[in-house]
């Protein structure tokens, strides 16, 4: 939610580490690799500066995807309102792609074509975070699903199931992002239901 409120991503100081310890082969500009991905990014840019019916700023999409996701992917949940999020978000996509409008160039630094890039990856987290969302049929934490609340209204878990951390894979162009899970292995203290009363 602090992407999608706030503008930006919070990275965990593990991946800093792990950028900065690991034991990387040099590689230059001629690398495969890295073409590929200068001229997908090129293609990107020009994508986000050169919409067919360039209508709206960065800021109108984030206001609108940060509303649907406020209302259906927020503290409470529920499929149907998930659902329904992960429609609104792919039509909100189509629109972003066809309607964006950026001001400016590439030439220099241009603040409204770094934010159109934000909010096309905010797009693409906001599906995903619903779909991660309803794929976890289970009350966890401050967030609930509303279809599995105790009789008393508390979060109930389901760690029999979703003991795990999902790590989400983006998939091909077009393709639904894979799931993997990290299992959860309690060796001191087992988890329990929780009761705030």
């Amino acid at each position: 939610m602090q992407g999608l409120a706030d503008g930006y991503f919070v990275l965990p100081q593990t991946v800093a580490n792990y950028l900065a310890r690991g034991d990387f082969q040099p590689i230059d500009n001629t690398n495969e690799a890295v073409t590929a991905a200068v001229a997908r990014v090129k293609e990107r840019l020009q994508s986000l500066q050169n919409a067919p019916d360039a209508k709206y700023s960065p800021d109108y999409f984030h206001q609108k995807l940060g509303k649907i996701l406020w209302e259906s992917c927020g503290m409470s949940r529920e499929a149907k309102a998930l659902k329904q999020a992960m429609t609104e978000i792919a039509e909100l996509q189509k629109q972003f792609w066809q309607q964006i409008k950026v001001t400016g160039s590439d030439d220099n630094f241009n603040q409204t074509l770094e934010r159109a890039g934000r909010v096309a990856d905010f797009i693409e987290l906001g599906i995903l975070m619903c779909q991660d969302a309803l794929e976890r049929e289970e009350s966890c934490g401050c967030h609930a699903r509303t279809e599995h609340l105790s009789r008393d209204g508390e979060a109930q878990r389901d760690d029999k199931n979703f003991a795990f951390v999902s790590a989400w894979e983006a998939g091909k162009a077009d393709s639904k992002a894979i799931l993997h899970k990290e299992f959860l292995s309690f060796e001191f203290i087992q988890p329990t239901v929780r009761n705030y009363k």
